[in-house]
């Protein structure tokens, strides 16, 4: 695998490989000698795993990381894991020889760690009030049963977020109040598998419910729905009573699912009842969606720059002009009850 994520890398003339490791000690040591400006790890490695050495490296010598993980539950749970203590985001392995796969892995990878490398690792401090590395893998207490949810004013709250993503949400779900009076669908850019993980995580620490959609499933208020990986999420029906649609047409702006998709389906059933957020991510993908939903009087949200991990679709929704209000991260989950009908 070092070898195949080698070649892979220096097919990009601007991507230089100045050394391997054999395990987690061996880089621990290969960054101190080598200084590189970005690092891949494997979450699973000889003698010292993924997340040890990620909490060496963050500690001690802070680098970006992009984490290689294969799917599996355990292994998405500690991928979700790294990104809390610092990583700046993760490509699924390849799960063979064949050429397409191959393909996905190389054109992800390159992307990412391109960003990696231009990421001010001061916006990716380890989560407060998470275990310490030793415990990472350590079950999560369980929580009491969700609270009852709020009537359903026929509004619905649309989210799009890729790179640093998963952090962000991890903010912003959980200050959404139990009796939030619309349903919340969410679209972040990740491998299929791990957005389950993703969605538990996020439901152990949230009021409101946070489940994997499911195609024709009625959307409820107080509930959040997050797109599966590798399928696009879409919404049909009368607002108040609409459904969730999952499909798998080609990716849009070379993701599924993509924020587009959802954005424009929006703006087609709840109209001015909707309200569009914008979080870190890169590339544009929502600007096409947000002129759909601004155009039928949405309101819509963007993150600020400073609370980004990267600044990118945010700042194409700004520079759209379809944004109503820019907020930092711990702003967002308080606009959005504010701007909801």
């Amino acid at each position: 695998m070092r070898r195949v994520i080698w070649g892979l890398l220096e097919q990009d003339p601007g991507i230089l490989v100045v050394g391997s490791a054999v395990d987690g000690l061996d880089a621990v040591e290969k960054v101190r000698e080598l200084n590189p400006d970005v690092v891949t790890l494997d979450v699973e490695m000889p003698r010292l795993d993924g997340l040890q050495t990620l909490g060496y490296l963050m500690s001690e010598h802070p680098v970006a990381c992009v984490m290689l993980s294969a799917y599996t539950p355990r292994g998405a749970d500690t991928t979700l894991r790294a990104l809390d203590y610092g990583a700046v985001d993760f490509v699924q392995k390849p799960s063979g020889a064949l050429s397409l796969d191959m393909e996905r892995v190389r054109d992800e990878l390159l992307a990412k760690v391109k960003v990696a490398s231009a990421i001010d690792l001061k916006r990716l401090p380890f989560r407060p009030g998470l275990p310490p590395l030793s415990g990472l893998l350590a079950a999560p207490p369980a929580r009491a049963a969700k609270a009852v949810r709020g009537a359903d004013h026929g509004g619905i709250v649309a989210i799009g977020t890729s790179t640093g993503g998963p952090r962000a949400l991890s903010v912003v779900i959980p200050g959404l109040p139990k009796d939030l009076a619309a349903p919340v669908v969410v679209v972040q850019h990740m491998s299929a598998g791990f957005t389950r993980s993703l969605a538990g995580r996020l439901d152990r620490e949230s009021s409101v419910r946070v489940k994997e959609a499911e195609a024709g499933e009625t959307l409820e208020a107080g509930v959040v729905y997050l797109a599966p990986g590798d399928w696009h999420l879409s919404v049909e029906g009368p607002a108040g009573r609409a459904r969730a649609c999952l499909d798998q047409k080609p990716p849009l702006l070379g993701v599924r699912p993509c924020v587009d998709v959802l954005f424009q389906s929006v703006a087609d059933v709840y109209g001015s009842s909707a309200v569009g957020v914008v979080l870190t991510g890169m590339g544009r993908d929502g600007v096409k969606g947000l002129r759909a939903m601004k155009a039928r009087h949405a309101k819509v949200i963007a993150q600020d720059e400073d609370s980004c991990v990267v600044y990118g679709m945010p700042r194409a929704a700004v520079q759209s002009g379809c944004v109503d209000r820019i907020v930092p991260l711990d702003k967002v989950a308080s606009a959005v009850v504010e701007m909801l009908p």
